[in-house]
């Protein structure tokens, strides 16, 4: 071998490996990406710079390996970003087709490299800060928002939120996920569990991601968290459950690293709707959100239902905004959940460290003898 010659590592036959035009393939000890274009070869790391994402199962974009996790690109033979990103790069491995024969250097002739990117505000570590107790109010009623309409679980959230100012001295801010523009999760953990990050992968690739809102209130602002739901064919909103689908991250901090988001704070819940349901919808409200880390207060949540047979929506309508005791209840729900929160601030539940939280914790570290 010539001096600087690379270690050469035969991978396979030049021609059965140009079938595929993008794929895993082990060089000695390390796995790369192997790409083929027009027949020519181009070897690079399988690891994306990312988190790890596996480049050899992503796609090719013309020249560029597609990271499958989350997108990033990486020239297939030069490992080097996509324009404008040149300087974060993967390590790339030089080939050569010899009597048919297609080798792979064993080590690479190309160096990784990272650009430096600003971490984003939502990843600090959580800390409360000195003051009264905040309560942040979420709605999560569609509507079209040029043509607004009376809706009765926003009363009630409203009602709830004012109570805790005046009658508390709280903090309180409403968020309605009508005006706010976000995507749908985008399934990441189905692609690998470490695919879905926090903070959530689309908020770091989306400059325009609204979500950023509601995940600062809930993880770095909030001591009080109140959720207001209509009821939609038995279930929550739509719009819930795109929030809750987003909030995949946070839970999943728990699972795969340990790292407990929500530490000592309340949610409760207001649900109405013309239809019989609040307590299935409750009940999947108080365990998603225990399995957060929430603590819920005595009696979680209010409800109102004209139930199956009352179709009259507009005497439900002026029931809600005539009604005082369903908005004394929110008032008093609001109470129930700074009273706990008071507590909590002054006394914390969850000081040190939390093993896995909630049901999936004490992960095995092997699989248990079969008898």
């Amino acid at each position: 071998m010539k001096e600087n010659e690379p270690e050469w590592i035969e991978v396979g036959a030049a021609t059965e490996l140009s079938r595929s035009s993008l794929a895993p393939v082990s060089v000695g000890e390390a796995r790369v990406a192997l790409s083929c274009v027009g027949g020519e070869f181009g070897a690079i790391s399988n690891i994306c710079n990312h988190v790890g994402g596996p480049l050899g199962q992503g796609r090719l974009d013309g020249d560029y390996v597609v990271c499958p996790w989350h997108q990033w690109k990486f020239h297939r033979q030069t490992g080097a970003g996509e324009p404008g990103f040149e300087a974060d790069r993967v390590p790339s491995h030089a080939v050569k087709v010899v009597d048919g024969r297609l080798y792979v250097s064993a080590r690479p002739v190309t160096r990784r490299g990272r650009l430096a990117h600003p971490p984003l505000p939502l990843a600090r570590e959580p800390q409360r800060a000195p003051g009264p107790v905040r309560v942040a109010g979420i709605s999560t009623t569609a509507m079209d928002p040029n043509n607004p309409r009376y809706s009765t679980s926003d009363a009630l959230l409203t009602s709830a939120l004012e109570g805790a100012r005046a009658s508390h001295g709280a903090e309180v801010k409403l968020v309605k996920l009508n005006d706010l523009g976000f995507k749908h999760c985008g399934g990441y953990y189905s692609r690998a569990a470490r695919a879905c990050t926090w903070p959530c992968s689309i908020t770091q690739m989306d400059t325009k991601d609204e979500l950023v809102e509601v995940y600062e209130l809930i993880v770095h602002w909030a001591d009080v968290l109140l959720i207001a739901t209509p009821i939609r064919w038995g279930a929550a909103s739509a719009l819930y459950y795109k929030m809750v689908e987003r909030m995949n991250c946070i839970q999943n901090q728990i699972t795969l690293h340990n790292n407990v988001l929500i530490r000592d704070k309340v949610a409760a819940f207001i649900i109405t709707g013309g239809q019989d349901n609040v307590q299935a919808v409750a009940g999947q409200m108080c365990g998603f959100f225990g399995e957060l880390g929430f603590v819920l207060p005595p009696f979680p949540f209010i409800g109102h239902s004209l139930g199956w047979t009352a179709e009259d929506m507009e005497r439900n309508v002026e029931f809600v905004r005539m009604h005082e005791g369903l908005h004394a209840g929110a008032r008093e729900l609001a109470a129930r959940a700074i009273n706990v929160s008071e507590r909590l601030i002054a006394k914390s539940m969850s000081t040190g460290h939390i093993e896995r939280g909630g049901r999936k914790a004490n992960i095995p570290s092997r699989a248990p003898h079969s008898s």
